[in-house]
């Protein structure tokens, strides 16, 4: 494996669960992110940024994503292993 590739799982780390979500749900349901984009009615730029974790998109955007795929974005307790105190 090339050293420069990551695994899944650094993948999934580095952007977050709902970018995750988002891709698996995605790739699960067979489209590619050109047709997933247009099935949702979000821009293929938007959806890309989304799946590669971009920290600042539009929220209104996102729960669209998030609709089409019968989920909706709602505050959750932080997970306690990861803290922005801890240093």
């Amino acid at each position: 494996m090339d050293s420069n590739r990551r695994t899944l799982e650094q993948l999934r780390q580095d952007i977050g669960p709902v970018a995750w979500f988002v891709r698996q749900q995605r790739k699960k349901l067979g489209y590619t992110q050109e047709d997933f984009a247009r099935r949702v009615g979000v821009g293929l730029r938007f959806l890309k940024d989304l799946e590669l974790g971009k920290k600042s998109v539009r929220l209104d955007k996102v729960n669209q994503v998030l609709n089409y795929l019968g989920h909706c974005l709602v505050p959750a307790p932080l997970d306690t292993s990861y803290s922005r105190d801890k240093e």
